[in-house]
Formats: structure tokens, C-alpha cells, sequence
């Protein structure tokens, strides 16, 4: 029986239990779960897990996952990226289905059992450390971006060789100011005479608004304080996304525990907590709670965190926004699979449509990038190749202006749009961007 009449649900990771690590245990559920999506093949267009599944099923002597070899199947397991695409939009096996089916969380709990065996390899290790990384690119911004650019030469094939990123992927630059150290220079008052006066929010600036790409962080305080909200900007630690994606579920755990502990006060003062990025949302919202179920701070972030364009839609329906000038535009916008994930439907459609005159168009797929996945050189034109349908779907009907909540997602899309052989604009940005520039901010 397929589906289920109750809604989806999540189990709690129990990566504190020696059970978690049995590997026999693992790979008997992999197989049971492979067989499963065998059967199905919902999946198939999805990211590369499952072509690589039904492939080496239908190659094999038998056809049937018993077939696999451990190689097989940890094939399928590393080219995930744990976008949570199958869970929240195709698989009708999900909990508390009978056959209690979570695709995404498997593939984690494979990748904790090879972090404990210290089988992460060490450019993921070492990626993964974005807080230190990115204070050392902003100290050393200029050198950092001219040996990170494509194209370069001299660095670029030394990054392939050592690191494995392939020397066509873009690499973000390096801001040469943090956003947390500009922002008190820069934050606007709140304005008095709009609707959400009285409000505050602490914007969470991920990783990559912090020390990459400012553009979004100063957008959204923009349109905050315009709409009467006072604002502030923090970045205690990294969320530690990337770690989550090692499957170094302790690292993920200190980060939520140091993470939510800063927040708590803040809450307890009434302000609410809008992460910058997707991925940030998703992990203090569902990753977090799931992985420190226990914490009291983890669940009280949880109930407070939004989504930017979550924040803003909400905001209008509460009190309504300061008036928006027209924007005669056509927007393509890519609904980043991290922003599918929060489960809160399309927000960047909807704030993007309180603008007058602008017509959003939404491209619901993924990008193909899969956070620092889409950047090795063994999965970059896989990367490319599951990007190529999202691009066309985002480019046919020739947008005036192109965005995507991923912030990683955008470069990459214009990387894709140049494979496709169309013409990608000069920057794939954030909507809170579009709504910044309806303002006139």
C-alpha cells in the first residue's frame, strides 16, 4: 500500500547509540530501503543516487539489490547530497508509512559510520571547516580570490590535485570585511511610521553571507528596518551544515548546542531568528531537533527561526508591509531544495508577487550543486548534467531577472545556463534582492 492519510514524519538520529554504527545492521537496512526504491523508481530524476541504484540492479547477474556489492552500495551513497528531495516531494514510503522508508537519513547514517572509521577524506574534512576558512580568505581576500578564480593557471589544476575541486567549479570569493564587523556601521533604523515597528529580528548570518557574499545580508536588513523592524546581525559559529554532511553528527551536535545557548537570551528578549541561507534554516528548524532532541535551547530555536522570505511573507500577513513600487520584471526563480525541505511552501514566490507588477516564475529542481558536493572534479559534470533541465526550465521563457534562495546554487545555475548554450545574467542573487531594489534600497 502506498501513502499513508497521517503526515510525514521524522525519526530522531540516534547517533548516540552503539546500534547506530552496527555495519552489518547498516547494510542490511541499505539493502532492505534499496529494494524498496527497486520497486518504485519515483526517484529516478532526481539526484544521481538513484540511477546509479538502478543501474548496477539491472547490470547485475540477477537483477535484485542482493546482487550489490558493499563498493555497489556505497556508490549510491556517496553521490547523494542529501538534498531531502526524495523525502519531502516523491517517496510515498516516508514515516510512519509501514515500510518506514527515510532515503536521506540512511545516506547520513552510512557517512557517520564511515566518520567514526575515519574514512572522510580529507578535502571534506578540511572544507568543512568554514569558519576557518573563511576568517582566513577575508584576511587574505585578495590573494585568496585570485587563486581561487577559475581560470587561474597556476593554482587552480594544485586545488584539483590536492583538494580533488575541479578547476571549472566556482569557488565563492572572499569578502575583505566580514558582514558581523561592517554591520553596526551599516544597519539602517528601524523606520517608525511602518507597520512592523517594535519588531527585531537577529539575522544569523550563515558562512558564506559572512564572509562571501554580503549581498543578501544587507538586503534583507535593508527591507527589515524598512518595514519598521529593528535589526541586528550575529554569527556566533558556523551551523555546521557541512559536518552534517560528513556525517560528523558530534561536530553537528556541539555546533547546535554552543549555537542555540547563544540564541536563548536573545529570545528570551523577544527577538525573532532569521538565518540568511537555506541550508541554516534547515538545520536549526529540523536537522538540530532531530540530533539534540533533549535540548531545551535546540527546541526553543527551532519554534523561533525563519526563513527570510518566510519572515517577510509572515510579517505582511501580520501587520502589512511599507508600500512597494512597481517593478515591471519577469522573475525566474529557482526554489533551492534546502528552501523545499523547510516544508513551508514556495515564500519566495509569495513576497516576490507583493511586489506590483512583477511576475515570478518558479523552477521547482534542483541545481545539481549539492553544497560542497558539485565542486570535486568526480562529481562536477554530474553536477552539470542534473542542473542542464533546471536551467532550461528557469531560461525558456527568457526571465528579466533570475533567483535562487541557494546561495551556492546561483553561480552555479549561470555555470549551467553557459553549458546549455544560453546567455546567464551577470548575477543570480536572493529575492530579498528583487523586493531590496522594488524599494529602491
Amino acid at each position: 500500500m502506498e501513502g499513508s492519510l497521517d503526515a510525514p514524519t521524522r525519526h530522531v538520529i540516534a547517533w548516540r547509540d552503539e546500534a547506530f554504527y552496527d555495519e552489518p545492521a547498516l547494510e542490511q537496512e541499505l539493502r532492505r530501503v534499496f529494494d524498496i526504491c527497486h520497486g518504485c523508481r519515483r526517484c529516478f530524476n532526481l539526484c544521481d543516487s538513484f540511477p546509479v541504484l538502478f543501474d548496477a540492479i539491472d547490470e547485475s547477474p540477477n537483477e535484485e539489490v542482493g546482487d550489490l556489492s558493499t563498493g555497489q552500495l556505497k556508490a549510491v551513497v556517496d553521490a547523494c547530497t542529501l538534498c531531502d528531495m526524495c523525502f519531502m516531494t516523491k517517496c510515498p514510503y516516508v514515516p510512519p508509512h509501514t515500510f518506514d522508508l527515510d532515503f536521506p537519513h540512511l545516506m547520513l547514517r552510512h557517512r557517520a559510520v564511515e566518520n567514526r572509521r575515519g574514512e572522510t577524506s580529507l578535502a571534506d574534512r578540511e572544507l568543512a571547516k568554514m569558519d576557518r576558512n573563511g576568517k582566513l580568505g577575508s584576511m587574505a581576500s585578495g590573494l585568496a580570490n585570485w587563486a581561487t578564480k577559475p581560470g587561474n593557471a597556476l593554482t587552480r589544476p594544485v586545488m584539483e590535485m590536492t583538494l580533488g575541486i575541479d578547476t571549472r567549479a566556482h569557488v565563492p570569493p572572499f569578502e575583505a570585511t566580514s558582514l558581523v564587523n561592517r554591520a553596526p556601521a551599516i544597519i539602517p533604523a528601524p523606520n517608525p511610521d511602518a507597520p512592523g515597528f517594535g519588531r527585531k529580528v537577529v539575522l544569523y548570518a550563515g558562512c558564506h553571507d559572512n564572509f562571501n557574499d554580503a549581498t543578501p545580508g544587507e538586503a534583507a536588513m535593508k527591507v527589515l528596518a524598512h518595514n519598521g523592524v529593528l535589526v541586528r546581525i550575529e554569527h556566533p559559529d558556523c551551523c555546521a551544515m557541512p559536518k552534517f554532511e560528513n556525517g560528523d553528527l558530534a561536530a553537528v551536535a556541539n555546533a547546535a548546542e554552543r549555537i542555540s545557548a547563544y540564541f536563548a537570551p536573545l529570545i528570551a528578549e523577544g527577538w525573532d531568528i532569521v538565518p540568511l541561507t537555506t541550508s541554516c534554516a534547515l538545520m536549526l528548524k529540523f536537522e538540530w531537533p532531530l540530533i539534540e532532541p533533549d535540548n531545551e535551547n535546540v527546541a526553543l530555536l527551532s519554534k523561533h527561526t525563519f526563513d527570510v522570505s518566510e519572515y517577510v511573507v509572515a510579517l505582511g500577513k501580520a501587520v502589512g508591509l511599507a508600500p512597494v513600487a512597481s517593478l515591471p520584471a519577469t522573475i525566474g526563480v529557482h526554489f533551492a531544495c534546502h528552501a523545499r525541505a523547510q516544508n513551508m511552501g514556495p515564500k519566495a514566490m509569495e513576497m516576490l508577487k507583493l511586489i506590483p507588477e512583477a511576475k515570478p516564475m518558479l523552477t521547482e529542481r534542483c541545481s545539481g550543486h549539492g553544497g560542497k558536493w558539485g565542486i570535486f572534479a568526480k562529481n562536477f559534470d554530474t553536477a552539470i548534467k542534473i542542473g542542464k533541465p533546471t536551467a532550461r526550465a528557469i531560461a525558456k521563457n527568457k526571465p528579466d531577472l533570475i533567483v535562487s534562495e541557494c546561495p551556492l546554487a546561483g553561480p552555479h545555475l549561470k555555470q549551467v545556463m553557459e553549458a546549455n548554450g544560453d546567455t546567464p545574467p551577470e548575477r543570480i542573487g536572493h529575492p530579498i534582492e528583487v523586493l531590496a531594489r522594488a524599494y529602491g534600497l
